[in-house]
């Protein structure tokens, strides 16, 4: 007996029925990003591993899929390569190519390769699936997409104004209840100066970045393991642990990084982005974390992280500053800010919450019964006037039993079926029944679209 098919771990499958409920939240998204100006953009699954690697820190370079050279790869490899069996010097030999990481940084050397083609500031939006060799688990994939907005070419806080705002309408739309966590990874920077550990920085971003996961004596445990001395780690505990409003947080912090020029300017750059929303006020709450760091090297001033309140899950939008992305591919002084929204992680909150609303299950509006050929001919021209109605509307091929033809119905979530048989055909009329009250009326087609159009 053949092998049953299988597919990779920590990649899904998705019925029409998911994917239905998908195209919701990503045409909600889309719908916001378009309202402030962001155009689609989309690259290639497979980048040169020169584009991505260094890019993520060495935690996010584990985490990068290979994709094997075409042909032959290990004819051109030396013999003494294979006997090492060093499978990260036999990578390179033979593989050139990965799978995207994340869209941002594609994105920057979209930016870089086409900077003549382009207006700055440039607006784009990007929805497409990214790659990572992480461990599978609950709310953690290994294929799933992002849904990135990003502006490059403005140094203006505006731009981090706008993000928020875009977080605050699109859950508002989806109906999901969250806070923005908020912090500078100049203020980052600042407090390891400030604990003479100025070296120590992504050790101390990283670790401080799983708090949330792994608890406070464990973010400890792991800064010792960096080599971060005890009086480093105590003076960093009164920050970690940080409470109070958003402008008492600000007010502790400017004294404690009063002789750091960088964290000044976080802090100050913070303040900006607070009296933006002063002048908008958004509903969605935003906080000020200190203890946001997000572990990606490329962020060097405002980071976002969004969690959900009412569901047990990680981060579901992420993003920040990155001053200095394109000039790792030869653009300098090239400022962007962005920020991804996980589409996998908001549907399964949204799947959790019961937040999809009822008419996005319905791909069929309106199915018509078939009892045989006379009736095909008769029905075929008014499923299509339904259609040209801009009413979704099928027939089902063939005049098998009227039990599977409505079971058919039912499982599609089909609001009505339209019966013609002797009867109507004579009467030029139809009879529809409203699959939800089981009420059934005898109507004209003209009628039936007025009514369904209101």
């Amino acid at each position: 007996m053949a092998q049953k098919p299988s597919i990779p771990k920590g990649t899904r499958d998705f019925s029409p029925e998911v994917m239905v409920k998908r195209n919701y939240i990503f045409d909600t998204i889309k719908s916001v990003f378009k309202l402030y100006g962001f155009m689609p953009l989309e690259t290639p699954s497979m980048e040169n591993l020169s584009t991505l690697m260094g890019k993520y820190g060495e935690e996010g370079d584990k985490l990068l899929f290979k994709v094997l050279n075409s042909g032959d790869f290990l004819s051109k490899v030396d013999h003494h390569h294979l006997e090492e069996k060093n499978s990260i010097k036999l990578t390179n030999k033979i593989s050139e190519k990965g799978l995207r990481y994340d869209l941002t940084v594609p994105f920057a050397r979209y930016v870089v390769q086409h900077q003549n083609d382009i207006s700055f500031p440039f607006k784009r939006y990007q929805i497409q699936p990214v790659w990572r060799a992480d461990r599978p688990q609950k709310g953690r994939y290994r294929e799933f997409y992002q849904c990135d907005v990003d502006v490059v070419g403005s140094n203006s806080l505006i731009n981090e104004l706008e993000i928020i705002q875009i977080v605050d309408k699109v859950y508002k739309r989806l109906n999901i209840n969250v806070v923005l966590k908020i912090n500078n990874r100049k203020i980052l920077a600042g407090i390891a100066e400030a604990i003479g550990q100025a070296d120590k920085i992504i050790d101390i971003t990283v670790a401080m970045d799983k708090l949330d996961k792994i608890g406070i004596e464990n973010v400890n445990k792991e800064l010792a393991e960096k080599g971060i001395d005890h009086e480093a780690i105590e003076k960093l505990q009164p920050i970690i642990l940080m409470e109070g409003s958003n402008e008492n947080k600000l007010d502790v912090i400017k004294g404690i990084l009063k002789d750091s020029e960088l964290g000044m300017k976080g802090v100050e750059e913070l303040q900006e982005i607070f009296d933006y929303l002063k002048t908008v006020p958004v509903d969605t709450e935003v906080e000020l974390d200190l203890t946001l760091a997000r572990g990606l090297n490329y962020y060097t001033g405002a980071i976002f992280e969004v969690k959900a309140l009412d569901v047990e899950i990680g981060s579901i939008t992420g993003g920040g500053r990155y001053d200095d992305l394109t000039g790792i591919f030869g653009l300098k002084d090239v400022s962007g800010v962005g920020i991804s929204f996980g589409a996998d992680r908001i549907f399964d909150v949204m799947e959790q919450l019961n937040l999809f609303p009822e008419e996005t299950c319905v791909s069929t509006q309106v199915m018509f019964v078939n009892f045989g050929e006379k009736e095909e001919l008769y029905c075929l021209p008014l499923v299509n006037k339904l259609r040209d109605a801009g009413i979704s509307a099928e027939m089902f091929p063939s005049s098998v039993k009227m039990k599977k033809q409505m079971n058919y119905a039912n499982k599609k979530h089909i609001a009505y079926v339209v019966m013609v048989g002797e009867t109507e055909m004579n009467e030029d009329k139809i009879s529809v029944k409203n699959m939800t009250t089981g009420e059934q009326d005898l109507k004209t087609i003209d009628d039936f679209i007025h009514i369904l159009k209101e």
